[in-house]
């Protein structure tokens, strides 16, 4: 009896390992054209968050970033330094909310500009048919992996 081949549906190799190699490229090419600048991506994505939802309080803020209140702490120092972002008191004692200074505003459109090339240029690189179907494709994975909301209906 010959011993049976894997077949080519299946995945071969680690999901995990390929979508990290594939991120840090990815994310080579953006913190390059960020550098540029001065900033980091993760830098250019808060101040982008910020100016889409700002005043915005600490906690919606890293809500929205998918990220605990501590790791937005520290991300937003370097910014807060800058003078790019403040935060301050919000309606009561207790609450706090971000916003872009002016000078955030602008450093946002600056590092706007470098970061369409550098999606021009993963577009240009990977072909925008294939970007679309990148997108398309982490979408549908995404809402797959989205966590199953327990309902009081539910069998189990």
């Amino acid at each position: 009896m010959a011993a049976s081949t894997p077949s080519k549906t299946l995945p071969q190799g680690c999901t995990n390992l390929k979508l990290r190699q594939f991120m840090r490229r990815v994310s080579q090419f953006y913190d390059a054209e960020m550098a540029q600048v001065g900033l980091k991506t993760t830098q250019y994505s808060l101040l982008s968050y910020v100016d889409k939802l700002g005043p915005v309080r600490p906690g919606e803020l890293a809500e929205g970033l998918k990220m605990d209140a501590s790791t937005l702490t520290r991300n937003l120092r370097p910014l807060v330094d800058a003078g790019w972002v403040v935060v301050s008191a919000g309606e009561d004692a207790r609450s706090r909310l971000v916003s872009l200074t002016p000078a955030g505003r602008e450093k946002r459109a600056e590092a706007k500009r470098r970061w369409k090339v550098a999606q021009e240029g993963i577009n240009r690189l990977l072909g925008a048919e294939q970007v679309v179907a990148l997108h398309a494709l982490i979408d549908a994975s995404m809402e797959k992996l989205d966590p199953v909301e327990d309902t009081e209906d539910s069998d189990v």
